[in-house]
């Protein structure tokens, strides 16, 4: 169990008793490192949700929500690392979210607040991330075996023994050679998916196309909101104050720059997912759009060894993607388990972290394996997770930092997007909660199908 800090001070010479931050959080990295890391946690496959979110908002309201989520979780961003250079320059460099919060906001139940909302993040991503990979292993095994028995909890199985080894891999840092290639396959399978549907779209067998919504006013408010939420989601990571933490001192102005790598990627990838899937299959888009590209009846819309390859690319990049969601579980577990003055490798640590997170990366999966729910999962995370993490508290935590005057710009558009994305975190979590409890009638528990 974590601790709230007290309200004096942050020192950094706390690191020197706090195996968290010495070893998990270990600040070592350049500002690429922290750009592959962003990158790896905002930029994933969950951007081949996009045509899905956009059928519950249409052409003009998705390009509109796909922009406007762009732009306000960049200025957050950038925001929220300022506030944390501020707190470097006065002598307090914050390295955990809960505790900048904590102290910015001067409350203690904040701190308790954020911990909740991004251990609910982490747990909701990693389980996430191992239900899609062992649904990537599941479609490869389908179009190779199409009689198998293999079922999808078998699969799973089998991602979480792979990323309980890689679970093992001490800090944070230690990861930024898998999430530069993390980047790269980002970008690979972007480009599959998008020449895949282009291909698709323009072939004899390409589906009907109807970008119609839904016909109830009050299906397509709901729908709406559900969209929003998706959107949220995948434009969310929740953990920026422990990316920058990965940075050597001092960090003030390195964030921006990983910021400026990871947009420059966002705007490549998002917007030609988002319209090569939408402008294929409109309002029938799975959850998955590899999916939809190789439906379960009929030939697939693009040739195989394409959609091969884009799938072991997904595949390769979800064990980086679980692995940097981690990383504040991580982080809680060894502050209270690991003695800082024996040693990362020491015996002393190397067995409990072993342990935990053993424990953590099977509960992961033994509930990606009772839940498939991954279309549902982001809409409720984005929602209740990333929507109060980086929608809200980085407006926040800069007005009472540097306090701007109420009549400033500044001061209005912070309050305004506080406002606005309070009320459609409320929307949305009650959109995706309602769509869960729609979809809950024909699930059943460790199906061998995903449900959209």
């Amino acid at each position: 169990m974590a601790y709230p800090p007290q309200s004096e001070v942050f020192p950094e010479s706390n690191r020197d008793s706090d195996a968290g931050a010495a070893f998990v959080l270990e600040s070592k990295g350049k500002w690429w490192h922290a750009g592959f890391h962003l990158t790896t946690a905002i930029v994933g496959p969950t951007i081949l949700t996009l045509p899905y979110a956009f059928r519950g908002l249409g052409w003009g309201l998705g390009f509109l929500c796909l922009t406007v989520m762009g732009i306000v979780t960049f200025y957050a961003y950038y925001l929220m690392s300022m506030v944390l250079d501020h707190c470097e320059k006065a002598g307090r460099r914050h390295i955990r979210f809960r505790e900048l919060a904590a102290d910015v906001l001067g409350s203690g139940w904040m701190f308790y607040f954020v911990i909740f909302i991004q251990t609910t993040i982490n747990t909701g991503v990693s389980i996430g991330a191992i239900l899609l990979s062992g649904e990537c292993l599941q479609i490869l095994y389908s179009n190779i075996s199409p009689n198998g028995t293999l079922k999808l909890y078998e699969f799973i199985a089998m991602v979480t023994v792979v990323m309980i080894v890689l679970s093992q891999l001490p800090t944070f840092h230690s990861l930024r050679h898998l999430n530069m290639a993390s980047l790269f396959l980002s970008l690979g399978y972007t480009f599959l998916v998008v020449g895949a549907c282009i291909h698709a779209g323009l072939s004899r067998n390409a589906p009907p196309r109807d970008y119609s919504l839904e016909s109830s006013e009050s299906a397509r408010v709901f729908s709406a909101f559900t969209s929003i939420s998706i959107i949220a989601a995948i434009f969310g990571n929740g953990i920026l104050p422990e990316i920058q933490a990965t940075l050597a001192p001092p960090a003030t102005g390195k964030m921006f720059k990983g910021l400026l790598m990871c947009y420059s990627v966002i705007v490549v990838t998002f917007y030609s997912a988002a319209v090569s899937g939408y402008w294929v299959f409109g309002n029938k888009s799975n959850s998955n759009i590899l999916k939809s590209l190789m439906p379960d009846e009929g030939p697939a819309l693009a040739p195989t060894w394409v959609l091969g390859l884009g799938v072991i690319f997904v595949l390769l990049q979800l064990f980086a993607i679980g692995l940097v969601y981690s990383q504040v579980a991580y982080e809680i577990m060894e502050k209270n388990s690991a003695d800082v003055k024996q040693g990362m490798f020491s015996k002393r640590n190397v067995i409990p972290r072993l342990i935990l997170r053993s424990l953590y990366v099977i509960f992961c999966g033994f509930m990606a394996s009772m839940l498939p729910f991954f279309g549902d999962i982001n809409g409720v995370v984005g929602a209740v997770g990333f929507i109060p993490l980086d929608f809200i508290l980085p407006m926040l935590l800069y007005n009472m930092t540097y306090k701007p005057k109420k009549s400033s710009i500044t001061y209005l558009i912070n309050i305004s997007i506080v406002i606005v994305f309070t009320g459609a975190g409320f929307m949305g979590a009650f959109s995706s909660v309602r769509k869960l409890v729609l979809d809950a009638k024909k699930f059943k528990l460790f199906s061998s199908d995903v449900v959209d």
